[in-house]
């Protein structure tokens, strides 16, 4: 028993960090889009497409970073979509996004189906770039670096400067900001497509960081899960690091359990990290 224990707990928390980040991305991405008064379902079919065209790029250059840059843009094209559905057109917003997600997934499906089962290198860890590696955290990569980064600097920009006032204002009540002279489809656009470009990036570092290669689907629900679980970080970027990590330690302990041969289903215990998230959504 204490083997078992031994080795579902050793290395725990880098993996739990490696697997969150990818959510991360994502979880950021939609907590700009919602506290402009936007919501995008199509979360999910970004940052598949992020994840096709930056596995694509980074296996055709051997460039990772290259691939990270392809996966943004990608992710920020499509959610063009949704911008010009619901502020141009006011179509639904979840009627939006979901095609927006479909789009994404027979997209991302066509771009990939020459790279399955590939794999690629991926990013180098910090440690073997810079020779110094933190305790307990592991070979941090740079998507993680960058993700945590991000997080710190879009809460400062949230709630620290004038277009993050104009941001949440416009979230809050777009009537009240058009008054207060805030051109608010100007910040509703830019919010939807920063929230794509976030994504793309969250499938990018899934498929050329993370799992290090391309598999179709193979966010497998990350997208939808970020737009729930913005609202159990309370819409702060910064909250938003626990939830994922919440995730992703669910995720690593259900992939331990399965190598561990625990007497569970290994479909059972494939659903755990969303169970999770369903029990904390309550």
């Amino acid at each position: 028993m204490i083997e078992i224990l031994y080795g579902l707990l050793i290395g725990f928390v880098p993996a739990m960090i490696r697997s969150a980040t990818p959510l991360l991305w994502a979880l950021l991405g939609e907590t700009i889009t919602q506290r402009a008064g936007i919501i995008n379902l199509g979360t999910e079919g970004q940052m598949l497409v992020g994840a096709a065209t930056a596995f694509g790029v980074a296996a055709n250059t051997n460039n990772p970073w290259l691939g990270l840059a392809s996966g943004a843009l990608a992710g920020s094209a499509l959610s063009i979509g949704h911008a010009v559905l619901c502020l141009r057109y006011r179509a639904n917003q979840f009627a939006s996004g979901l095609s927006v997600w479909m789009i994404g997934f027979g997209l991302s499906a066509y771009l990939g189906s020459s790279f399955v089962g590939q794999s690629i290198d991926g990013f180098a860890p910090l440690s073997a770039v810079l020779g110094v590696s933190i305790p307990l955290l592991g070979d941090l990569t740079p998507t993680i670096v960058l993700a945590w980064l991000a997080s710190a600097l879009i809460a400062v920009f949230m709630d620290r400067t004038r277009p993050g006032l104009a941001l949440r204002a416009t979230g809050e009540s777009p009537s009240a900001a058009r008054t207060a002279g805030i051109p608010v489809t100007f910040v509703q656009t830019s919010a939807i497509l920063a929230g794509g470009l976030l994504s793309g990036i969250g499938g990018a570092a899934l498929s050329i960081d993370y799992a290090q290669t391309w598999a179709e689907g193979m966010s497998q629900g990350r997208g939808l899960v970020a737009v729930g679980l913005v609202i159990v970080a309370r819409w702060s970027p910064l909250w938003a690091v626990p939830a994922a990590l919440l995730f992703g330690a669910a995720e690593v302990m259900s992939l331990r359990m399965q190598a561990a041969g625990a007497t569970v289903s290994a479909h059972l215990l494939h659903t755990l990290p969303y169970v999770v998230s369903l029990v904390v959504f309550m």
